[in-house]
C-alpha cells in the first residue's frame, strides 16, 4: 500500500542536504569504520572533557536518588526548573544581561530549536502575508535549509570576499555586505534576521561591530535578530579570535551542549523575549512532550558554579585551534603540491575548514561522490547557499571539511582530496 503524504509530509520527507549528510554520517560510523570522516559536525573526543563527563555521570549514579529522578521523571516542557533558573542567574551575574527564567526554553537540540523558531516567526500568516528569514551572510548552516514548512522561507545575501593578508596568502574571509542587507530588508517581508557565530560552514566569526549593526537593523525593523551560538560564546566558546558574547532583550540567542562534547544528549537552549520562550515551550510540549533530562543534569553544577564558561577557553579552544593550524598546514602542502588553485577561509572558530577550489570543473556534489568512493566523507558546498539565485560559480567550488578527527585521518583525507581535485581541475 502506497500512502499519499500531505503537502507538509512531502516537504519534510523529501531528500535534503541535512538528511543526506546525517544518513551518510550514520552509515559510515556503523558500517564503514575505515571511512575518513571529514563530514558532519561531530565534536572531537577531547580527553579532559570526556573525563569530566564520565566523572559527572559517576557522581549521578553514586547518588541513586538523583540518577533515578533523572531517568524516571519528566521535566516540564520549558526545561528542568533548577537548570533554567541557574542558567538565568549565571548570565545575569556574569554579563549583566536582563535574563530571567521566563526568557529561557530548553529544546531537544539546536535543530529542533530552529525548526520551532523559523516556523514561529516566518512563513504564511493569517492576514495572507508571507514573511521570510533573512540570512545576511551566505553560505549558512545546511541544517536551516529545509526547516521551513512553507517553501521559499529564506532569503540570503551574497557576501563580500576579502583577503586580509592579500590574495597570495590564499586565506580569504567573507564580510557582510550591509548595503545588500539593507536593500533586502526594504524589498522583502523579513520577519527575522538569523546568523550563526562562528558561522557554520566557514568558521567565520562576525565581528562585534557586525553583530551590533545587525542588531540595530533588526531593531529598526522591529524584528528579532537570531544568533546561533552552537560553537560560540558564552559556551562552548570554540572561538580563536576576539568576540564578545552579545544579547539584548530583542535578540533570540541559542546555545547548545553538543559542542561541549555532549551531542548525544540533544540539549539546546533558547534565550529570548518571554513570549518567544513561552511559544517554544508550547511547541516542545506538542512535538516532544518534554525535553531530555540527561544533558541538563550533567552540566547543572557547572552552570551553578560558572565553570561551564571555562570549558571552552581552558580545554576546547586550544585543542581545536591546534587541530585547525595542523590541518591548514596540510592543506597548504598537499594542494600546492598538486597544482590546484585553492584558497581557504580564515579559521576563526568552530571546527571546519571551508576550502575553495577555484575553477573546479565539476560540482562539489559530484566531487563528494568521488571522494566517498575513496573512503573520504566531506560536505558539498552547494548545500550552504540556499535562499539566493544559482548564478554564482563560487557556490559550486567549495567544500566543508571537519578537522576534529584524529590527525592521521585528517592528513590522509586531505591528501586524497588534493589528488581527486587535481584529477578534475588540471
Amino acid at each position: 500500500m502506497k500512502l499519499d503524504f500531505s503537502a507538509v509530509g512531502q516537504k519534510l520527507t523529501a531528500r535534503s542536504g541535512i538528511l543526506e549528510l546525517m544518513d551518510d554520517l550514520g552509515r559510515a560510523m556503523t558500517e564503514q569504520p575505515d571511512m575518513r570522516m571529514l563530514g558532519g559536525g561531530n565534536p572531537a573526543a577531547v580527553p579532559s572533557v570526556q573525563l569530566l563527563w564520565r566523572e559527572r555521570m559517576a557522581t549521578l549514579i553514586a547518588d541513586g536518588q538523583s540518577f533515578d529522578r533523572m531517568l524516571g521523571n519528566y521535566d516540564p516542557p520549558q526545561g528542568n526548573p533548577r537548570f533554567v533558573r541557574s542558567l538565568a542567574d549565571l548570565l545575569r551575574r556574569t554579563f549583566r544581561w536582563d535574563v530571567h527564567p521566563e526568557n529561557i526554553a530548553v529544546t531537544n537540540g539546536g535543530q529542533s530549536a530552529f525548526f520551532f523558531l523559523f516556523n514561529l516567526l516566518a512563513g504564511r500568516f493569517k492576514q495572507g502575508t508571507f514573511g521570510k528569514i533573512l540570512l545576511p551572510l551566505a553560505p549558512e548552516y545546511i541544517g536551516y535549509a529545509d526547516q521551513g514548512i512553507d517553501e521559499g522561507m529564506f532569503v540570503a545575501c551574497r557576501p563580500e570576499i576579502t583577503w586580509p593578508n592579500g590574495p597570495e596568502s590564499r586565506v580569504f574571509k567573507y564580510r557582510i555586505n550591509f548595503d545588500e542587507v539593507a536593500k533586502t530588508l526594504e524589498s522583502e517581508d523579513i520577519r527575522a534576521i538569523a546568523v550563526s557565530r562562528p558561522t557554520n560552514p566557514t568558521g567565520n566569526v562576525l565581528t562585534d561591530d557586525e553583530v551590533q549593526k545587525l542588531s540595530d537593523l533588526a531593531a529598526r525593523q522591529k524584528i528579532p535578530l537570531i544568533l546561533d551560538n552552537a560553537y560560540g560564546a558564552p559556551f562552548p566558546n570554540v572561538i580563536f579570535t576576539e568576540a564578545k558574547p552579545f544579547w539584548t532583550p530583542d535578540v533570540i540567542m541559542t546555545l547548545s551542549l553538543s559542542k561541549l562534547g555532549l551531542p548525544g544528549t540533544r540539549t539546546a537552549v533558547v534565550i529570548g523575549p518571554p513570549d518567544v520562550a513561552s511559544a517554544v515551550t508550547a511547541m516542545t510540549a506538542i512535538a516532544g512532550l518534554a525535553n531530555g533530562t540527561i544533558g541538563q543534569q550533567l552540566v547543572l553544577p557547572l552552570v551553578e558554579s560558572g565553570e561551564i564558561l571555562e570549558l571552552g577557553p581552558r580545554h576546547l579552544r586550544p585543542f581545536y585551534a591546534e587541530k585547525s593550524h595542523q590541518a591548514q598546514a596540510w592543506i597548504r602542502e598537499y594542494f600546492t603540491a598538486a597544482g590546484v588553485d585553492w584558497a581557504v577561509h580564515a579559521s576563526e572558530g568552530a571546527f571546519f575548514h571551508w576550502l575553495w577550489l577555484r575553477g573546479l570543473k565539476i560540482s562539489t556534489k559530484e566531487l563528494y561522490e568521488r571522494l566517498k568512493a575513496r573512503k573520504v566523507l566531506v560536505v558539498p558546498g552547494e548545500y550552504f547557499f540556499f535562499g539566493m539565485p544559482d548564478d554564482w560559480s563560487h557556490r559550486h567550488e567549495c567544500l566543508r571539511l571537519n578537522f576534529s578527527q584524529p590527525a592521521e585521518v585528517v592528513r590522509e583525507a586531505l591528501q586524497i582530496i588534493a589528488e581527486e581535485a587535481a584529477s578534475v581541475m588540471l
